[in-house]
């Protein structure tokens, strides 16, 4: 399972989710496949990410991150990913 962290661009708008299939999920945002918020805004930048065992420990996982304040969120993305590159291209070669 994984949690993960889109952007419209650096500093831009937000979006978290869960999913068992990231490459998967994240061309749908890409494609922008499902009518929603991430069509509406064009988040499409994958620019954080984790990796969960247990899809209780995922979704728990989310909860608290979008519980989060957005310095908070915008810190945690820097910390491993300063230039906000879009990952997607990393996870898929």
């Amino acid at each position: 399972m994984f949690v993960y962290l889109m952007a419209s661009r650096k500093d831009g708008t937000l979006y978290f989710g869960v999913t068992r299939d990231l490459i998967r999920r994240v061309s749908q945002h890409k494609a922008k496949s499902t009518p929603g918020f991430t069509s509406r805004y064009d988040v499409d930048r994958l620019v954080w990410f984790e990796i969960y065992d247990e899809p209780t420990t995922a979704i728990a996982r989310e909860k608290d991150i979008k519980k989060w304040r957005r310095a908070w969120k915008i810190r945690s993305i820097e910390e491993n990913n300063p230039d906000w590159r879009d990952l997607y291209d990393e996870i898929t070669q």
